[in-house]
């Protein structure tokens, strides 16, 4: 299964949820923390078999954030910034913020319930988990 998850306030937040701890080089090229259960998460889901991409609204370079994530010991298969969406859904008669299915992404994770809108109007999958939700890797794990 591809799985794919969104950054901002999803995996990525300054504020809103407590993060892996930092290491030596995120400090020294500027990279960001991610969210406390992230590593052993995507650890587990790579050992299932599934498929990780990052599908982000962001203007992060894939560099960049495939790094992010690098430093702390998990790769991600693929990754789909703003300037991937916007190439690739150009092409369709729609316009949504974010689309899975033109990625042949299974299931989305998000923060959003505008995307959750959009899944159910466009037809696929999303896992809407909240910023407050310190168990949102069981809430992930039970609904996959």
């Amino acid at each position: 299964m591809i799985i794919s998850f969104d950054l901002d306030d999803t995996l990525i937040s300054k504020n809103k949820f407590k993060l892996e701890k930092p290491i030596l080089f995120q400090r020294l090229f500027g990279l960001e923390c991610i969210r406390l259960g992230t590593v052993d998460l995507f650890k587990k889901l790579k050992n299932e078999k599934h498929k990780i991409y990052i599908y982000t609204t962001s203007y992060r370079s894939v560099l960049r954030i495939k790094w992010t994530f690098y430093i702390y010991g998990v790769s991600v298969d693929y990754i789909i910034n703003q300037q991937k969406h916007q190439r690739k859904i150009k092409n369709l008669d729609f316009n949504c913020s974010k689309f899975p299915p033109m990625f042949h992404i299974d299931i989305h994770i998000d923060d959003s319930q505008g995307v959750n809108l959009e899944g159910e109007k466009y037809g696929f999958k999303t896992i809407i988990i909240s910023e407050t939700d310190e168990n949102w890797t069981q809430t992930i794990l039970k609904s996959i």
